[in-house]
Order: structure tokens, then C-alpha cells, then sequence
């Protein structure tokens, strides 16, 4: 970092406070951290780049389409063009003077059901969660060394445990963790690389699967944006890099049961789905016709 790290917590220190930061605790200071915020127009971005430069960040972002109401300078960027991309970055970081934190925030979804060929949303969402984030990482690299900066990655609790009929979401989110892992392998050594694991927050997001019938609301629980605002603040301003975080106990709590239990929160996921099924959740939704129709036929006696 351009500065040596500073706890936001100095003014109200306390022996509690004292203990945990010198435990590795607390958060450093992100007044004059210079900070990239992919998809900052966004439900995420925004409610990121709004805290960031309350905290005294300064923020540039990349946006496919930003707004003119955005809380900070936004660049106009599509994450899936090669040639596009260097460019846009270069432009960023010109304006931040360098580069201590970059945030791949940018993500979307849509209806994948696993059993249906890959098409075009298909590739959209692995173009833009993955790819999308490698190619800003990529053209970031240099500077990130430069600063002993960090990178933190919007994952998903899908990358762990996945659900039903959204199957390009939850490989793109793993596939992303895996790339996390790999960049942490080969820049760990000046370099933090964080992964962050929301679950379902209200967003436009979810409205093209709520289009397709394919919506999954009793599927999964919803959380507040704060928490996972909160949450991708802990990895970037920590004072301890943190290879994984989740942004709420239930998450913490599900993603380690995805892990070491997994056979159990198959057999918990699909008893959630047949139950929906039957309660006609997915009644017309023709990229749902074969979960609906296998579903039938296992309940007829």
C-alpha cells in the first residue's frame, strides 16, 4: 500500500479493541486508498462505492452502463470485450494515480437449467462472472504488485452449494473461486486475494429467472446488502488477509456443511425442490418441463 495500514478504530481504543488489533483485528484506514469497483452501477457497486468514499477511498468503477447518479466516477466498459477491458483499466487507474484494492463485483444470472444444452445465456453469465473478472484482473496485475495491494472476488454461496435450474450462475461463481485460487498461488506473495459468499440479496438480478418462471423464492433465504457490503469491506480493509468469507452466520453455516456434508445438503436441497414442485412453483415454466415432469411421475403411487 501506498501508506502503512491504520486501524479505523484508533480514536476509541479500548482493551478490547487494543487485544484485537493486536490479534490481527480491526480494519485499516481507507482514507486515500485507491480502489476499482467492477459493475459499480449495480444494487453491489454502488452500496460498495458509497461506503468506500464515505470512508475517504477513492473510487472509480466500471460499468456497462453507468448512471449519472452514481456515488463515484464510473467508466463505461462491456467486461466481455479482450480489447475493450486494458483499455477501460488503464483509463481507471490513470485517474486513482495506481491501485491498492480491486473489487470484481460484476456479476449476473438468468434461468440455466443443467439438463438443457448451453446457449446464449449460458455463455453471457460465464463471459461476465469469470472471464469478465479475469480479463480486470488481468490488466491490474501490475499495479496490485506494485502496491501490495488486494483483490477481493464477489462469489456466491453457489460456488459451494448449488441450486437447482440456475447451473451457469453456480459454475461461474466456482470457476471464479478457482481462478481466486490460482492468482492467489501465483501473487500471493505481494498480493491478497480474497473470496466473499453472499446469499440471495433482493436485486434486479433475479428478474430475468422471476421472468422465466424459474423463480426460487423458498429455495433460499435472503439477507441484507449492509451484511455483505460489510463483509467485502472485512476482506479488503482488514488487517489480516482472508482467503474466504462468508457474509452472515447461516452462510458461514451452510457453506461448511456444503462442504463436509455435502451428501446431506443434496438430500436438504432436494426435498426443498420437490416441495416447491409440488406446490406448482414451476407450473408453465417451460425450461422447468422436465424437473416438473420427473417429479410427477416419482410421486404417482
Amino acid at each position: 500500500m501506498s501508506t502503512g495500514p491504520r486501524t479505523a478504530a484508533t480514536a476509541r481504543t479500548t482493551p478490547g479493541a487494543a487485544l484485537a488489533a493486536l490479534l490481527g483485528g480491526g480494519r485499516r484506514d481507507a482514507r486515500g486508498l485507491r480502489v476499482l469497483v467492477t459493475g459499480a452501477s449495480g444494487t453491489f457497486g454502488r452500496a460498495l462505492s458509497a461506503r468506500l468514499t464515505e470512508l475517504g477511498a477513492h473510487v472509480v468503477g466500471l460499468d456497462l452502463a453507468p448512471r449519472p447518479d452514481d456515488p463515484a466516477e464510473v467508466l463505461a466498459c462491456d467486461l466481455t470485450d479482450d480489447t475493450a477491458v486494458p483499455g477501460a483499466v488503464a483509463a481507471a487507474l490513470a485517474r486513482l494515480g495506481g491501485l491498492d484494492l480491486l473489487i470484481n463485483n460484476a456479476g449476473t444470472g438468468g434461468p440455466a437449467p443443467a439438463e438443457l444444452p448451453p446457449g446464449d445465456e449460458v455463455r453471457r453469465q460465464l463471459d461476465i462472472n469469470l472471464l469478465g473478472a479475469w480479463r480486470v484482473t488481468a490488466a491490474c496485475v501490475d499495479a496490485l504488485v506494485a502496491s501490495r495491494g488486494r483483490v477481493v472476488m464477489v462469489s456466491s454461496r453457489m460456488a459451494v452449494l448449488q441450486l437447482p435450474l440456475a447451473a451457469a450462475y453456480g459454475a461461474s461463481k466456482r470457476a471464479l473461486v478457482a481462478y481466486a485460487d490460482a492468482l492467489r498461488l501465483e501473487i500471493g506473495t505481494h498480493v491478497g486475494v480474497s473470496c466473499v459468499y453472499p446469499s440471495a440479496v433482493r436485486s434486479p438480478i433475479h428478474d430475468s429467472t422471476a421472468a422465466a418462471g424459474l423463480s426460487l423464492e423458498g429455495m433460499s433465504s435472503y439477507e441484507p446488502l449492509e451484511g455483505v457490503v460489510d463483509a467485502v469491506l472485512k476482506a479488503g480493509l482488514g488487517r489480516r488477509v482472508r482467503r474466504d468469507l462468508a457474509t452472515t452466520r447461516r452462510g458461514a453455516a451452510e457453506i461448511f456443511l456444503a462442504r463436509h456434508l455435502p451428501s446431506l445438503t443434496d438430500r436438504i436441497v432436494a426435498r426443498t425442490l420437490a416441495g416447491r414442485v409440488r406446490a406448482g412453483a414451476f407450473e408453465g415454466a417451460e425450461p422447468a418441463a422436465g424437473v416438473v415432469r420427473r417429479h410427477r411421475r416419482a410421486d404417482r403411487p
